[in-house]
């Protein structure tokens, strides 16, 4: 018995019908077996050319496959010499690659919205796929986040930034914000890493909390140093799960939250004042230029000044290093790099069905983006050298030497 021509029209014709697209009568599986025969016809061919010796067709053997779409019985070519190894469906392979869901994933990890989704494969392949169809496929990421989410992490981590992004999210039919927490570390081999990602319904001190605990939970006994934005409560939390920790509030985030209180006439004049303080060589330097600071604009913006103040602990913490130290540790820009790679992914999203379609967009676009965290960030041997003089005996144990 032959088996039924499928063309992209009759396929069309089915689709419009409402017949499934996969499963056991899918629409793609006459299709994806059809194409594949063809292709090993093909390879055969190519085979048989290449060779020095006398060979020729030798019939076809069957064996059931595997696919996206549904199981199907696959016949494949062989030769009257028996040294053909086919390459698209290797002998022994009873399970087809999911291009087509990989195709898709790697559309989700763009960003890209339904509609562009069902543009791209109608572009590609000639079909269309629902917004059922698609869930079903990038759902396939939700069991590898909930691994990666709850994988083992490293012991120690020298450099963890630590950062939220808000989104709207619909819950009991209304559309609500919530915050991600977003934990970037820096790995003993200086390599950026992005430990994980919280969901809760605001960004606060005791959920942190939380988070942290998780990160001990899951391998993380020490944090060398902790680069924060200006949350309060949030270095007690850090000091709560991890007491030997240094804190260094991002100084980025505190000159935009001074900013606010500063008129706009004299916020330039203020800024060039303001940059005496966290430009300065040394930290003896820098509490000099506060104190200029406080002297000139203390009477006019008491509240800026006092919260410079009551922060400088943890704000001048950088001061102790050499620049190639600094530049990696004064301000959260590291992980305020990741949100804006969130934000590529989001931007044509006003707000998201439920917490899973969110989380597993974020996932798929970080997996893609960490692509191309390779190589330790710059000068980290020197930098490391230096965090193993400030902190001794805490790196001694994972440095090789």
């Amino acid at each position: 018995m032959t088996t039924p021509t499928f063309d992209m029209n009759t396929a069309l014709k089915a689709l419009r019908e409402g017949k499934d697209l996969t499963g056991k009568d899918g629409i793609l599986t006459p299709i994806i077996k059809q194409l594949t025969e063809a292709a090993m016809q093909a390879e055969l061919d190519e085979h048989l050319a290449n060779e020095s010796e006398p060979n020729r067709k030798n019939g076809t053997s069957s064996k059931q496959m595997k696919s996206p779409a549904g199981s199907f019985e696959l016949k494949t070519q062989r030769d009257r010499a028996g040294n053909y190894e086919p390459q698209i469906v290797k002998k022994y392979q009873t399970q087809l690659t999911d291009e087509l869901e990989r195709k898709v994933l790697a559309l989700f990890a763009l960003g890209n919205s339904y509609q562009e989704f069902r543009t791209h494969i109608v572009d590609i392949y000639g079909m269309s796929l629902s917004n059922g169809t698609i869930n079903a496929v990038t759902d396939k990421l939700l069991p590898e986040l909930q691994a990666w989410r709850e994988r083992d992490l490293e012991a120690v981590y020298p450099i963890v930034w630590l950062d939220a992004i808000h989104y709207k999210i619909k819950e009991n039919g209304r559309y609500i914000s919530k915050a991600i927490y977003t934990i970037l570390g820096l790995n003993i081999d200086g390599k950026k890493e992005l430990l994980g990602l919280y969901l809760s319904d605001n960004e606060g001190a005791h959920h942190w909390l939380s988070v942290l605990t998780d990160l001990y939970n899951r391998g993380v006994k020490d944090i060398i140093i902790a680069c924060v934005d200006g949350l309060k409560g949030f270095p007690e939390a850090i000091e709560s799960i991890y007491p030997d920790t240094e804190i260094q509030h991002c100084i980025v985030h505190q000159i935009r939250n001074s900013l606010k209180y500063v008129a706009t006439k004299n916020q330039k004049v203020f800024m060039a004042d303001l940059k005496c303080v966290y430009k300065a060589a040394t930290l003896n330097a820098a509490e000099s230029a506060l104190d200029e600071l406080e002297n000139r604009w203390g009477a006019k913006y008491p509240m800026v000044i006092k919260s410079w103040r009551s922060k400088w602990p943890t704000l001048s913490a950088y001061f102790k290093y050499p620049d190639y130290v600094r530049k990696a540790i004064y301000t959260t820009n590291a992980v305020e790099a990741v949100h804006r790679q969130f934000r590529k992914l989001t931007k044509t999203k006003g707000g998201f069905a439920n917490e899973n379609s969110l989380l597993k967009l974020l996932y798929a676009g970080i997996m893609k983006a960490s692509e191309r965290w390779t190589y330790p960030v710059q000068n980290w041997n020197l930098t490391l050298s230096q965090l193993a003089i400030h902190y001794p005996n805490r790196l001694d144990d994972y440095i090789s030497l």
